[in-house]
């Protein structure tokens, strides 16, 4: 019996392999150093985890609304709009299983078949999978590496579009690549998209995994707002990874045509992690503050290393739990030619295990540098030490 033709277009999120390939390697009694997936190895803080047991205690166990609690919408709607500088309406917030299903559910909602998305390249993989799976033109616009990390090429980007283009994923604090974009940046993108009508996904898991500053909304520009859908998740401020809980806030017309899919595709948010989210949010935020605080030295500690390594560099990021140093230099000491040969030999010599370039989109033809993906999200700062320290004998050792 056949199956559909739309799974060829269907991709998954790679980094899921390299976890398979190390959880074998350390199966066989070796150690691996974890660098490889971005959870958090954090717990979340006792007054969500006892919010959430007492909603369950309560009975808050069966079916509730698609688009979520009202208690849960409300509290989202008066935090993301205070920290973004917007008054939202709780209609204009429904809740998810996450902050993943908000991209497929954004593409569902403004893209048909054929019609043409820009997505960051690299970038989460789950942007060019659900765009082809869905039977639309994926249209990558690329990066720029500069000394204080990358930018995105505003030339190439205005280049890709064309009359069937319709919308573009725009994902500041950038995962894989750690990229924030400045002021003069985010507004070029806001104007592009109004000058090429274009709705906007603003991916914003990483709003508040930052180590200073204060980040900013591309939704809230002059004439945005209107044109954007939000994507949040608890998964990363919160250490609430595997309870799968986030929103969209979505203009009028396509939170309706989320919370449609919601009841179509799921019923509803698992009602007693909602009440955990109100929890998370209206709760002592110390435990926050605690954890960017370990990842900051987490974050030196990969950054110092890896830029003591010879034909290694990286410039240190100011946000999320990701450093993406070019290795290219170091490919070539080692005789190496692929970054999966490079990944599968330094897990095997020194059980670093990590992502490369390549499980971050499809790489394009004018890429000429190599790069992997370091998530210190979820190893401490001795392993980072050590681990990376024996990535550098390796290295050192030609």
């Amino acid at each position: 019996m056949k199956t559909a033709r739309r799974l060829d277009n269907l991709g998954t999120e790679t980094a899921f392999r390299v976890a398979q390939a190390a959880a074998d390697w350390k199966g066989q009694g070796n150690q691996v150093y974890p660098f490889h997936l971005g959870d958090l190895n954090f717990p979340m803080a006792a007054h969500i985890v006892e919010a959430m047991n007492q909603a369950i205690r309560d009975g808050k166990t069966g079916y509730c609304p698609g688009p979520g609690i009202p208690e849960l919408r409300a509290a989202l709607a008066g935090d993301i709009g205070s920290r973004r500088g917007m008054t939202i309406d709780p209609a204009e917030v429904v809740v998810t299983t996450g902050g993943k299903p908000v991209i497929t559910k954004f593409l569902q909602a403004v893209m048909d078949p054929g019609e043409g998305v820009l997505y960051p390249n690299p970038g989460f993989p789950i942007y060019e999978s659900q765009i082809e799976y869905l039977g639309g033109t994926a249209l990558p616009y690329r990066y720029v590496p500069t000394d204080d990390g990358f930018v995105i090429d505003l030339d190439h980007l205005r280049a890709s579009i064309d009359d069937s283009t319709v919308a573009i994923i725009y994902n500041d604090l950038q995962n894989p690549i750690s990229a924030e974009s400045t002021d003069a940046e985010r507004e070029a993108i806001a104007a592009i998209a109004q000058e090429f009508d274009l709705w906007v996904l603003s991916d914003e898991a990483y709003f508040e995994m930052r180590y200073k500053g204060r980040s900013k909304s591309i939704a809230a520009l002059d004439g945005m707002r209107e044109r954007t859908v939000i994507l949040y998740t608890f998964s990363k401020k919160f250490a609430m990874t595997g309870s799968r809980l986030g929103c969209a806030v979505a203009p009028p017309v396509v939170a309706e045509a989320i919370s449609t899919m919601n009841t179509n595709d799921e019923s509803c948010t698992t009602q007693y992690v909602q009440w955990a989210g109100i929890a998370a949010l209206q709760g002592p935020q110390d435990s926050v503050g605690r954890m960017l605080e370990v990842l900051r030295k987490r974050r030196d500690a990969t950054c110092s290393i890896i830029n003591s390594i010879p034909g290694m560099s990286v410039a240190v990021p100011g946000s999320t739990f990701y450093a993406f140093p070019d290795v290219t230099e170091a490919m070539e000491a080692k005789g190496i030619a692929t970054l999966a040969d490079f990944s599968t030999e330094a897990l095997h010599n020194t059980g670093v295990s990590f992502c490369t370039r390549e499980h971050f989109g499809r790489k394009q033809g004018w890429e000429n540098r190599s790069y992997i993906r370091l998530a210190y999200s979820g190893i401490g700062e001795n392993e980072i030490t050590e681990g990376l320290g024996k990535l550098r004998d390796w290295i050192t050792q030609g």
